[in-house]
């Protein structure tokens, strides 16, 4: 796995002038951000030797790099899911080739279900823990020399990231909520029972994603913020049947708030 790594960050060396130390992973309907970044160079993934194609509705499957404000980035219009097919290595392939490039902190967002009751669609989430419940691990396999063979995942997001979020959402005026992510291998929606068993177990939002690049980012070394937009509601009140098509049309909802937020996070990280 390491000279596929190797090889696909020498063909994108060879494609941008300097290699940012911002990533950012865009989840469904959250691609909008990629339209604030200048000076770039598009890169469609099926272009990108080693690296898997985005098969979902909403996931656009480009490498965008140029310049959010005045930060380097480098951007992921669109992920890879366990349930498209690949296997978890794949999954977080494009993480290990960012830490190849010199990558030092990652920016992940997702759309999720709240479980939550305190909760409502349109919430922003601030991931402050997760739960992996994906039935595998990225880490399987021979130990890619990134980082340890047994990495801990104590303080996975970036309390000062963090903070920093609190006080930006306080100066823009956006609400924003602190919780648990629970990551599925998908791709049904949970039950009404399944999320109320999740809430049980601590989580506060679900979803298909994520975690993976999470990990593999913490055994990469890399800072971590995550944020989900809150597109559904599995408890509550507010239950209701959810659609890819419903999730993508909340998701867009917020987009403009989560876009704010995102821009202000990179520029003063």
């Amino acid at each position: 796995m390491l000279r596929k790594i190797q090889q696909t960050a020498e063909f994108l060396r060879g494609k941008i002038q300097k290699c940012p130390e911002t990533a950012i992973i865009l989840g469904t309907g959250l691609g909008g951000l990629a339209q604030e970044i200048t000076d770039k160079k598009e890169i469609m993934y099926h272009d990108i030797p080693n690296f898997p194609v985005s098969t979902v509705e909403g996931h656009k499957g480009k490498l965008i790099i140029g310049k959010l404000g005045e930060k380097e980035v480098i951007a992921m219009q669109g992920r890879f899911h366990f349930y498209e097919g690949y296997s978890l290595q794949q999954v977080t392939f494009p993480i290990r080739v960012f830490r190849e490039l010199g990558v030092k902190t990652l920016f992940v967002s997702n759309a999720s279900g709240g479980c939550n009751p305190h909760f409502k669609v349109g919430d922003l989430m601030i991931l402050t823990d997760h739960i992996n419940f994906m039935c595998g691990n990225p880490l399987w396999g021979p130990n890619v020399p990134y980082g340890p063979r047994f990495p801990g995942m104590t303080n996975v997001y970036d309390k000062e990231l963090i903070h920093k979020a609190d006080k930006i959402a306080d100066e823009l005026g956006i609400r924003v909520q602190h919780g648990v992510y629970l990551a599925t291998q998908g791709p049904t929606f949970e039950t009404p029972s399944e999320y109320n068993m999740y809430r049980i177990w601590g989580a506060d939002a679900v979803g298909m994603s994520t975690v993976p690049e999470v990990i593999v980012a913490v055994h990469c070394g890399l800072k971590i913020f995550g944020i989900s937009a809150i597109t559904d509601m599995g408890v509550g009140d507010y239950a209701v049947e959810a659609s890819h098509e419903e999730v993508q049309k909340a998701a867009s909802m917020v987009e403009p708030q989560m876009c704010a937020l995102m821009r202000e996070m990179i520029n003063r990280s």
